[in-house]
């Protein structure tokens, strides 16, 4: 009895906690149409999240693109079907990998930095001025990063598409002998425009994912430096959880037949 106990109440924690981020994500949405709109915070969090994430999103997708070349050449070396590297490479990062690695990225970087720096404005009671300067704190501090988020994603993984593809061709062309222009004929004819629409849709939604959790994580922080510490490692796990669950659920959406 002690364990069916322990199962129900478990549950019960889960079933909470998600509806609790349910309404959370319900009021962001609903201060996107109501007044007013904080740009300085939210060009603030553009810069955030897009332009101080390139260098490991570039680096992540270079040096997979390069593995990814050779595993696909010695795997396909068994039957004889080398010449396909320069198509799974490109359909592997458009499709799947890059989209992936760089949500990965986003929430070790992204995520747990939202969540320690909500989570410490909680702690010092800053977010308490705000509401007593009559500032909502989702609209001031969740939607704008929310938002940027959502907005750079895409951008961010089309990027690590093009150096991950990069990534494979040099290997491709340096290291396994490749002919330079039939590489980069066979990558354009092969990919369709399904691939990059699926590619873009999910980092936007990944960045949807991952800023919402931290700032989810970061309002719901304990008080004291462990509930901040908390708070992050709580973050960045169910942001990459998230994002792993939505990959697979967009994936069959996109490419299920």
């Amino acid at each position: 009895m002690m364990f069916l106990a322990a199962i129900g109440a478990a549950m019960l924690g889960a079933l909470a906690a998600l509806g609790r981020f349910t309404i959370f994500t319900g009021q962001t949405i609903s201060h996107l149409v109501r007044p007013p709109f904080y740009g300085g915070a939210f060009g603030q969090a553009l810069i955030q999240i897009g332009y101080f994430s390139l260098p490991v999103v570039g680096l992540t997708a270079f040096f997979t693109g390069g593995a990814l070349a050779l595993q696909i050449y010695s795997g396909g070396a068994r039957f004889s079907a080398e010449a396909v590297v320069p198509q799974i490479v490109a359909i592997g990062m458009v499709r799947e990998l890059g989209p992936v690695l760089v949500g990965l990225m986003i929430a070790a970087r992204v995520t747990s930095s939202i969540a320690a720096e909500i989570a410490t404005m909680k702690v010092t009671e800053q977010i308490d001025a705000l509401v007593t300067l009559s500032t909502h704190p989702i609209k001031y501090l969740t939607l704008p990063r929310v938002l940027a988020a959502t907005l750079m994603m895409p951008l961010l993984v089309a990027v690590g598409d093009t150096i991950g593809i990069f990534g494979g061709y040099l290997v491709a062309t340096q290291r396994l002998g490749f002919n330079a222009a039939s590489y980069i004929q066979n990558t354009v004819d092969f990919l369709e425009a399904l691939d990059i629409a699926s590619s873009l849709v999910k980092g936007a939604v990944f960045g949807f994912i991952a800023a919402l959790v931290g700032c989810y994580y970061g309002m719901t922080s304990d008080r004291g430096a462990m509930g901040v510490g908390r708070a992050t490692k709580g973050a960045v796990v169910a942001a990459s959880v998230l994002i792993l669950a939505a990959n697979f659920f967009l994936t069959e959406a996109f490419f299920s037949t």
